[in-house]
This record gives C-alpha cells, structure tokens and sequence, in this order.
C-alpha cells in the first residue's frame, strides 16, 4: 500500500464504513484496520473571509549600494541577486564593484572578484547565460566614452574572462538593451558619442561562435526594453530620438530570413550603428583615469569612426502600434516604469515617483496575443505609497519579480538606496511562467493519423477514445457518474457550450447541486490507467484498493459539464479554447491587425489559431467549464491546471460568465481572480445581472457579490455615466476607450486610415505594419 497519507482524509478504524461511498475492508492478508479516503472533492470553503495576496517589503542588512544609477541588477536563481558598476550620484564616481543580495539572509556583500576585471562602467548590460554566467556588454566609463567590450563573470569562480571576438564589433554604445535567445546576444539601440546620440540599430553576437553580425536599422530607442518571443524581437518604451517617452511596440520577424542564421563573414565595413544624426568626430582610446582602468583591454572598440553610409534596413517583417489611450494603458510619461516579459505578456510595473500620482499606478499586462492591455492590479495592491523603487529583477521564467528601492525619506540617503526589497509573486495574478505557457501554446504535429491539431502530441490520439462505451472497441475500463447540470442533461448534449437553457434562468439553486438534490449524471467511460498516470489522486486511491478499486465506479458531486471537461484534460493536458473560436475578449484580427503569428494582416474576425484543427478533435472547455475545473483542481491539489484556469479565465472574462466566474473562484479561495472578475461585474452591473450565470447564484452568493461594492459606491447610468467616462468600464480599467475615444489604424504601405469608433474592447492605437 502506497506510505503517502491521502490528500484529505487519513482515519483508522476496526469496522468497515463508508465515507462519501469510498471505504472498503481492506484485501486478505492485510491488517483490519480501514483506510478511509474521500472520493469526492472535499470542496473549499468560500474565500469571502480572504483578503488576498499582498506583497510583503524586506529590509536588508551588510554592504548596501549606495545611491547606484544606471547600474546591472540580475537575478541569478537560488535567491541571489547581483549588482555590478554604476555611477553614484552623490559622489561623482564610477563603480566597477560586484555586489550580492542574498534573499535568504537578506545581506548585501561585497564580491571578491578575480581574473580579467573589467573597468569601471555605468549604462551596461548583465544578461543571465548558461544559468552560472553574467555576460556584459557595453556601457560607459567615468570619461563619458562608450564601450562596446564583452566579459564574462563565472558566478561559480567569481573569475571574470574575456572572450576572442571575431568581426567588426557595433558601435561603443550605453543605455541600450540586450537579450540572450538561441546562443546569440542581441544588442539593439541605445546612446553613443559625446552627444549622447541615440542609435537605431541591431545586432547579434553569436555565442558559439563569438563573431558579431552586422548591423540593420530598427528604430531609435534607449532605456527601453527588448525581449525574444514567438520567433521576433520586440521592442517597447524607452525614449526616441527627440528625447520623449513613448508607448510603442515594435517587432522584427526572425523567422525565415537567411540574414538571422547564415554564418557571418568578417570585416565588413557598414556594421557600426548609424546614429540619428551624422558628423562625429573619430575619438580615441580611452587613457586611465584614477581607477587605473582604461575600458579592459587594448582591443576594446569605444566610439570608433562610423561609416557615413546608411545601415540597411532590418531584414523580415517590421511592425509597430503606437497604443494613443485606452483605461488601462499605463501612461509611460508618469512615474517610474519597469518592464519584463512573462508568460506571452508584456508587464508594466508602473510605480510612484516623486512627481506622479499614486492613484495611478498599477501592474499591467500587454497580451502580444490580442495587443490588448489589462490591468492586472491596482498599484495600492502592491506598492508602498512611502517607498520609491529604482530596479527590478526577475527569474528566468518569469515568475518572481524583485523591486528593489528604499523608503522616501530615509535617515541617511546616501547609504540606502537599495536598502529595501519587494517580492512579488507574479503566479498570484495568474501568470505562469514562460516555460509552462510554451508548452500550453505549442502546436506539433500529433501523429499520422492527425497531421495538425490544437492538442499536442498524444494527447490528440488519446482524446479520440475518451467517453466512448467498452463496446466500441475504445477500451474504456472504468466509470465516473456526476451531478447533472440540468435536468435535461444527456450524454449526446454534454454542457460544453455556453449556451444556456431556458429552464436554467428560472433555476433558484446554484450550479453545484448536493447528491440530495439532483440526479446522478450518464456514466463517463474513462480509462483508469490514465487516470492513474495523471491525477494523483486517483492513483492513491487506487493504490488503497478502496471500493472504487472493485467496483470500478466514482461518483464525483460536481456539474457534469465540469467534471467531464477536467477528464478531457487528463487525457489531453489541455484547456485551451473550442478550435476556430476567438477568445471572448475583443482580439487584435478584430482590428485587422497583423496576425501575431504570421505578421501579415488578416480579415476581420479571423482565427488566430496556428494550424487547422482536426474535424475530428474534441471541442475545448467553454469558460464556465473552465471555472468548475478550478474549483476540482483545487480540491484534488493540481497547481498546474489550478494556474491554467487562473490564466484563461482573467483574460476571456466576459459580461456573460463574469458572475459564475467570480462564484468559482470564490469557492477555490483565488482571491485575485475572484476581485478581478466583482471589478468586471461592478463594472457592467446592468448587464451581468441580466445574464443567466448571474441568475444561477444562490441568494448568499448574490449577497455577496453585492457586498464586493465600496461602502460609499452607487449605481450610475445614462449621461451620468457618460459624463463621467464610465461606460463600456472606462472609468474602472475593465475595457473601453476614455470618452468616447476613437481608434485610428493606419497602413504605412498604403498611407490610408481609417477611424472607427471606440467600442467596450478598442485600445486606441495606431498601427503600422511593414
């Protein structure tokens, strides 16, 4: 018998009982004693009691950095966070230092460095490579010249080394981006020359083989961010060539163009980057300055003489939105803004700076699926209003963040300001992490039966000998009955669409029902090997030999609809959305916006799945079904389909689902998801409650929802509401565009625009597609 306790309940006894239908004497041979263990979800308490996650502010002790500007902050796993070079601004000095912030201990050291230490340097990049490694790149040193140097710091040895270069190295530059994707250093933008120039171009520096490209236009930026996802390069923020803030979004196609994966020759003449503006004078190298460094080595290139010729133009697919206004954009000219990439997102921590309103900061999301922001939570869920943050870091899969800052008005400035840390658990707020959400949106081949599917490898095979009788040949061996949605419910019409019946509007009682009150659903023919190969509790009841064990049936007292889609997902390890459907928020085909996979432009309302589906594959789980998944997922304990259900339904929420959403997530204590989805309600009352979800709440749930409301809040409508900019969600961050905002979409190879008027779901933006 398997050692583990079961997941809920774990009794002894000297006579046989029944627990929910699950206890059975245990085999010949064995003890008397019984095993009793639930078969059926033991169902969470309402959350209504929670108030949710909220992320907690360390102080830190030892050797903190003092006052550090443009400084490399680099989390580098194992709760470690290295900061290296800066420029202080208290006393004019350029560091070339190797700081670590242990967060266990929360003590800041001073790193013995060894080898070939690079020379002071602010302005530079420390990208995370190989998981033991910092790679940097650039910067500038105490002289104002621009460097264009590689060094490596083992973080095992603490050894720093300085790789063999081959090719024309790009132009000496700082205040640029970096990422590492596929064994290549991308560098692109940034400030150069004794003007601070801004630059336009982008390169690569192959890793296997240390030989930089050449270097292609792109577009003007530096403080900005860049990241690698879905086959392109994008860009976002950071300031232009005339000096302002921005909030466009720029991508590079990757895919397909020779340029990006061909061997590179040496020596050609045209890869430093051309700036802006044209006239500089060639500089010299840098001559020691009273750190004794001169940028590392002879062989550094800083600021070299640039071919006046023109770079050409990137090669692949070039796009770029300007978003004009929407409610939840997050205004780049106000505040302090990080930006970081995560699970298919592109976030915004926008915090409070000294001149900006607190009221207005927030965490938001860019979905570069649908281009569409979201405000995943209000600043006041997260941020300190007394405390200013100057860094942020990130793991590699983009699942913690780190703020790193110091209180307004510390006792002594100049020796705090790194002195305090804000972890924020980005799981919290439904996001996953990079490597689970690749694995959730790949598409392969599935077999040579199904050449392409929405499910994944075998999960498409698998998925056609789900539900079907033993006399069919499928080979089903074992049986799950449920509760009936309706009383209509039949095993050719299972509750997989969100389409509702007449007779449910009428319906008093709340979608789960009690054994007492409903009938017992048709049998699900299901497979128990794979049901004891991924869901664990199931294995371990199995492995008790309860009755379950000899009967070969399980009642589970959940919606049909509901429990059937959870098995559907055993079987595929999927929940994405019905094949051909587009989500229930408004996409960017809607827009007729470029495809995000394909970068060309598409028809409205076009799909934007992949690859076509199978006619013959199973549709996906609708949004209600999704959320009675949450609740079975945290009943049975499965992080994993507990964060897919999170993530689906905070960006599909809609008017129609909204209150069942909110129920579900109320009874599986996701408090993020449950204020998420009593903001959208609040926010389209009239129509939620109009909605047959709303009326299939119980009058306690109804009483709840109500009370979500503030103490002080009424309800609006008509030129009231317009006058204010509430409706469509305008006002509270839940879609629409601001006061009758319109969007403007513009074709760069035609020069036309159109104008539409704004609806619930326009972001305002401006497109540009190459």
């Amino acid at each position: 018998m398997d050692s583990r306790p079961p997941p809920f309940v774990s009794n002894h006894s000297n006579t046989p009982q029944n627990v929910a239908g699950s206890a059975q004497t245990p085999a010949s041979g064995s003890s008397n004693n019984t095993y009793l263990m639930s078969a059926s979800p033991v169902r969470p308490r309402r959350g209504s009691s929670d108030n949710g996650y909220k992320p907690k502010i360390i102080t830190t002790v030892g050797a903190r950095p003092a006052c550090l500007v443009n400084a490399s902050v680099t989390y580098v796993g194992t709760d470690q966070i290295y900061a290296f070079g800066g420029f202080d601004q208290y006393t004019d000095e350029v560091y070339n230092h190797v700081l670590k912030l242990d967060l266990a201990t929360r003590q800041w050291s001073l790193v013995d460095n060894f080898g070939d230490i690079p020379g002071v340097r602010m302005g530079h990049t420390a990208t995370l490579w190989q998981g033991d490694k910092l790679l940097v790149y650039g910067g500038e040193n105490e002289h104002r010249l621009h460097l264009s140097d590689v060094i490596i710091l083992d973080l095992k040895t603490l050894h720093w080394t300085q790789p063999e270069l081959h090719g024309t190295a790009p132009r000496g530059r700082a205040r640029h981006a970096a990422v590492i994707h596929d064994q290549k250093l991308w560098i692109m933008g940034g400030m150069s020359g004794q003007d601070s120039w801004v630059l336009d171009d982008i390169c690569y520096l192959d890793l296997k083989t240390w030989t930089w490209s050449r270097a292609w236009r792109l577009v003007h930026r530096y403080d900005h961010t860049c990241w690698i996802w879905g086959g392109r390069i994008w860009v976002f923020g950071g300031i232009n060539e005339d000096m302002e803030r921005n909030s466009e979004l720029w991508w590079l196609d990757l895919r397909g163009s020779v340029a990006f994966e061909s061997q590179m020759s040496y020596g050609t003449l045209d890869r430093n980057g051309q700036p802006k503006r044209l006239g500089y004078a060639q500089q010299t190298q840098p001559t020691p300055g009273s750190t004794g460094y001169t940028a590392n080595s002879s062989s550094v290139q800083v600021n070299s003489g640039i071919n006046p010729r023109s770079l050409p133009l990137a090669p692949g697919s070039i796009s770029s939105i300007k978003f004009v206004a929407s409610p939840n954009l997050p205004s780049q000219t106000l505040g302090q803004h990080f930006h970081a990439y995560s699970s298919g997102c592109l976030l915004d921590f926008h915090t409070a700076a000294s001149i900006s309103n607190f009221t207005d900061t927030s965490l938001s999301a860019l979905d570069l699926e649908t281009l569409r922001w979201q405000r995943v939570a209000d600043g006041r869920e997260l941020f300190n209003m007394s405390y200013r943050w100057h860094y942020c870091a990130m793991n590699e899969d983009g699942t913690q963040a780190w703020l790193l800052g110091c209180p307004t008005e510390p006792n002594n400035p100049a020796d705090e300001y790194l002195s305090d840390v804000l972890h924020i658990d980005l799981r919290k707020f439904g996001l996953f992490g990079n490597a689970m959400f690749e694995s959730e949106k790949s598409v392969l081949p599935a077999s040579d039966t199904h050449r392409f599917s929405h499910l994944s490898a075998i999960g498409t095979d698998l998925a056609k000998f789900f539900d079907l009788s033993p006399g069919t040949g499928s080979g089903t061996d074992f049986i799950i009955t449920t509760e009936l949605d309706e009383p209509s419910s039949s095993p050719s019409s299972p509750s997989s669409s969100p389409e509702l019946t007449h007779a449910s509007l009428n319906r008093p009682t709340p979608l789960s029902l009690s054994a007492a009150q409903s009938q017992t659903s048709p049998p699900i023919h299901v497979h128990k090997l794979i049901l004891q190969a991924r869901w664990p509790h199931f294995s371990r009841l199995y492995a008790a030999q309860m009755l379950e064990f000899h009967t070969k049936k399980m009642h589970i007292p959940e919606p049909y609809s509901a429990v059937r889609a959870f098995l559907l997902y055993l079987y595929t390890d999927s929940i994405a959305p019905p094949p051909g459907t587009a989500p229930s928020s408004r996409s960017s085909s809607s827009l007729n916006l470029p495809s995000p996979s394909t970068g060309r432009r598409q028809p409205a309302g076009a799909s934007h799945n992949p690859s076509p589906a199978s006619a013959n594959d199973p549709p996906g789980p609708s949004l209600p079904d999704v959320a009675g998944m949450l609740v079975l997922a945290s009943c049975y304990d499965m992080p994993r389909l507990r964060a897919l259900c999170v993530h689906r339904l905070s960006r599909e929420i809609d008017v129609q689902n909204a209150a069942v959403i909110w129920d579900r997530a109320s009874v599986a204590n996701e408090a993020w998801l449950r204020r998420r989805a009593a903001g959208f309600c609040m926010t389209h009352w009239g129509r939620v409650v109009r909605t047959a979800g709303f009326r299939q709440l119980g009058r306690r749930q109804v009483l709840e929802l109500c009370g979500e409301v503030d103490s002080e809040g009424r309800v609006v409508g008509g030129e009231e509401l317009e006058r204010v900019g509430g409706l469509a969600g305008g006002r509270f961050g839940y879609g629409g565009t601001e006061k009758g905002g319109r969007e403007r979409v513009r074709d760069v190879t035609s020069g036309e625009e159109e104008e539409g008027d704004g609806d619930e779901d326009g972001d305002g933006m401006d497109v540009e597609v190459g």
